[in-house]
């Protein structure tokens, strides 16, 4: 599942941003019942660890998973969310996230989110099962691992 996401993620990136090579940072997967988030806990338990947990659900570091988009640690089972109705969301480091704002930002599907200590640009297109999403600092920065 998470190898599915990570590539429909990288898909949707690429149809909006040509030539990109950036690295998936970050996978998340929407649970979409909670049964199937019970079972989605067991299953990442067996490869990975809790390294954090949010009101959302827990974030994990697993061993690096090979992806079309470069090693993966860090997923995160989210909690079932009505506003949440994909299947999952991932996240790319790009090199200069200023400039990538300021060429981007501007562009339809793409958004601004500001939080406390971070902000994302979210892209989201109609006929994707997936959102993407471009942090600055990354995950991986933010949280030291």
């Amino acid at each position: 599942m998470i190898q599915s996401i990570v590539s429909q993620a990288k898909e949707l990136k690429d149809k909006h941003i040509v030539g990109d090579d950036s690295a998936v940072n970050y996978s998340a997967v929407f649970s979409q019942s909670d049964n199937e988030y019970k079972k989605l806990l067991g299953a990442i338990k067996e490869i990975g660890e809790i390294i954090l947990e949010t009101k959302t659900g827990p974030l994990f570091k697993i061993d690096p998973l090979d992806t079309v988009a470069g090693d993966l640690k860090l997923v995160k089972i989210r909690k079932p969310d009505k506003s949440r109705s994909e299947r999952g969301d991932a996240d790319f480091t790009v090199s200069n996230y200023d400039e990538f704002k300021k060429g981007f930002l501007s562009k339809k599907g793409f958004k601004l989110i500001k939080r406390d200590n971070f902000e994302m640009i979210e892209l989201m297109e109609s006929g994707f099962n997936v959102r993407v999403y471009f942090s600055n600092p990354p995950l991986d920065v933010q949280l030291k691992v």
